[in-house]
């Protein structure tokens, strides 16, 4: 079984003084920097860095030409590495991704990056749905605080509720540790 590494938007903006700040960014792009380094000794062809830029300056970040749109220095990609620029919560929408992952012949990805409740959801279950069998880094992961009606869900929450509902049915979910104890 081929399998590849997809690292969905862990991306300057998601982090201190960006405009749209997570919750523990860099704990998550750290773990995602673990299974980086692993897929780099043992799959280096098959790594997918996935960059999101807005087409709507509405958006209000990951704006064209600004350093927030930029990938981080902890997963930064090497020049052989593949960077596939999405403008959509999905990863697989209107991209290259699908079909790059077809011309190496992937079977299975692991998916890791920013954020839980929106890209990683929306990237996981199009590749479950693509027939990918997948695995999911949760604590490579990274969310932010939601309201709605003036009731305030935390970023934990949001994580934990979002990750439990990916877990089975669509997805194997793996803490840094885990997957790399693994795979050893």
């Amino acid at each position: 079984m081929s399998t590849a590494l997809i690292i969905v938007d862990i991306q300057n903006d998601y982090f201190s003084n960006g405009r749209m700040e997570l919750v523990n960014p860099d704990k998550a792009a750290t773990n995602a920097a673990k299974i980086l380094e692993w897929f780099r000794t043992y799959h280096k062809d098959n790594i997918f860095h996935v960059q999101h830029i807005a087409s709507d300056p509405a958006l209000g970040f990951f704006l064209p030409d600004t350093e927030g749109v930029k990938i981080n220095e902890v997963v930064q990609p090497l020049e052989n590495e593949n960077i596939i620029t999405k403008h959509f919560p999905n990863s697989f929408l209107k991209t290259e991704l699908e079909r790059k992952l077809k011309e190496k012949e992937i079977t299975k990805v692991v998916i890791a990056g920013m954020m839980t409740h929106m890209c990683i959801d929306a990237t996981v279950r199009a590749a479950v749905d693509l027939g990918y069998d997948t695995t999911l880094i949760e604590d490579a992961c990274a969310t932010l605080d939601l309201s709605y009606e003036g009731k305030v869900t935390t970023a934990d929450q949001v994580h934990n509720a979002f990750i439990s509902a990916l877990e089975g049915m669509y997805a194997k979910v793996n803490s840094t540790e885990d997957f790399l104890t693994a795979n050893s």
